[in-house]
C-alpha cells in the first residue's frame, strides 16, 4: 500500500505562482508512475501532470503546458507540482496519484490517491 497526501495548495491571483508537494509513504517501491490530477466544480477529473520515478520521463497536458512542471525528490518520496502563470480556470482541487505501471493521465490507470488540495486562482 502507498499514502499519498498534498500540501501547498491556496489562494493566489491571476499570474502567480504556487508549489505542490505530494509525499508518499509506504511500499514506495510498487510506484512507477506519479501524476497531479484536478477537479473543478461540475467537471469530470482532468490529468494535469505525469512523471514516471524511473527516469523522470513526463507528460502534460496541453492546457498547462509550458505553464506547469512536475518533478520529483526519490530520496523524499515527494513529487512537486510547480505552477506558475496561474489563471482562473486553474482553479480546482489538485490531487496527486501514483500507478504502479508505466501510466499516461487516465485516472482509470491510477490505484492509490491523496485527499486533495485546494487551489484558487482570482481575476
Amino acid at each position: 500500500q502507498v499514502q499519498l497526501v498534498e500540501s501547498g495548495g491556496g489562494s493566489v491571483q491571476t499570474g502567480g505562482s504556487l508549489r505542490l508537494s505530494c509525499v508518499a509513504s509506504g511500499s514506495y517501491y510498487l510506484v512507477n508512475s506519479m501524476a497531479w490530477f484536478r477537479q473543478a466544480p461540475g467537471k469530470e477529473r482532468e490529468g494535469v501532470a505525469r512523471i514516471y520515478t524511473s527516469g523522470g520521463l513526463t507528460k502534460y497536458a496541453d492546457s498547462v503546458k509550458d505553464r506547469f512542471t512536475i518533478s520529483q525528490n526519490n530520496v523524499r518520496n515527494t513529487a512537486y507540482l510547480q505552477m506558475d502563470s496561474l489563471k482562473p480556470e486553474d482553479t480546482a482541487i489538485y490531487y496527486c496519484a501514483a500507478a504502479d505501471r508505466l501510466a499516461n493521465l487516465n485516472a482509470y490507470e491510477y490505484i492509490y490517491w491523496g485527499q486533495g488540495t485546494q487551489v484558487t486562482v482570482s481575476s
